[in-house]
């Protein structure tokens, strides 16, 4: 992932572990509290009750040969390494950054239905961030790490229900444990290796995991991993309140900011849009209407 030179946002807060620093750090209270927050209503909800309404598959089970605990653990070192050089670059915001405050509100109505989709969900320590940057990107890392930039809020002009779609999106990919597999995948192939390697135990795909976190910001997902998440994300969203027809818009955005030779599409560079993709969106919105107007939506 390439970072833009440009300072837009200034932040005092990069570098430091949420769960590592003094319970005394005065300059991390809004991110605690929002961390508290999420936890709290993940807790409390115990997973969404309803059944999933969307249908996906249960995933490769090569994710196995890599431990789950270890990747977020590599993920989440990667994640301060990229706050800390954001914050290097004057590009980090502060927690009262008006953009921050709504990525952190969004956030809060989606957290509490991760756990239906995994159950290390619950345990998860939950950061979004804001780095500010034309680039046009936004992810989750294993272990629920969140970072927008600034260039995918205004560049697509996203209102907060295709913003919803968005960070649902990524967090399904976290969710899903696309990630995790596709390291899997990757290591099992050039080892040789197959299922038959648990038998070995899971050291050595352990330590590559470690070794290949840099590597999370860049993998390519396939198209396969791309309709769960979309699917995944559309359900998350709606539960939340958030209206699934912006699914549909912000993908014909996509598709526009793709058409026009958008600057910085680094997002779009591994989620490409297409017509088959808004279709396939297209026919599952009507799935999770109901979920929005139970959560309140119209």
């Amino acid at each position: 992932m390439q970072h833009t030179d440009l300072p837009l946002i200034p932040s005092e807060n990069a570098g430091t572990c949420l769960h590592c620093r003094s319970a005394g750090a005065g300059a991390w209270q809004a991110r605690r509290a929002f961390l508290r927050l999420g936890t709290a209503a993940v807790l409390a909800t115990g997973g969404a009750s309803a059944l999933a309404q969307v249908n996906v598959g249960g995933g490769s089970r090569l994710r196995q040969l890599v431990p789950a605990q270890t990747l977020e653990e590599a993920a989440a070192e990667q994640y301060q390494q990229l706050l800390a050089k954001a914050k290097a670059q004057g590009a980090l915001a502060q927690p009262g950054n008006p953009q921050l405050r709504r990525l952190h509100a969004i956030a809060q109505r989606l957290i509490p239905h991760a756990a239906q989709w995994n159950e290390r969900a619950r345990s998860w320590r939950w950061e979004v961030n804001l780095i500010g940057s034309k680039e046009i990107n936004a992810f989750c890392m294993p272990g629920g790490k969140i970072a927008f930039y600034t260039g995918i809020l205004d560049q697509l002009q996203l209102t907060d229900d295709e913003a919803a779609m968005i960070m649902g999106h990524e967090m399904a990919h976290a969710l899903r444990e696309h990630s995790r597999e596709q390291l899997a995948k990757s290591q099992a192939t050039n080892l040789g290796l197959s299922l038959g390697a648990q038998l070995l135990g899971l050291g050595d795909l352990g330590n590559m995991a470690v070794k290949m976190g840099a590597q999370l910001l860049t993998l390519q997902f396939s198209r396969s991993d791309e309709s769960d998440a979309d699917l995944v994300g559309l359900e998350l969203a709606a539960r939340a309140g958030y209206n699934p027809q912006a699914a549909v818009s912000l993908w014909q955005k996509m598709g526009r900011a793709t058409g026009g030779g958008g600057q910085g599409l680094a997002f779009l560079s591994t989620h490409p849009s297409g017509p088959e993709r808004i279709r396939e969106l297209e026919r599952n919105v009507p799935k999770v209407e109901g979920l929005y107007r139970q959560a309140g939506g119209r």
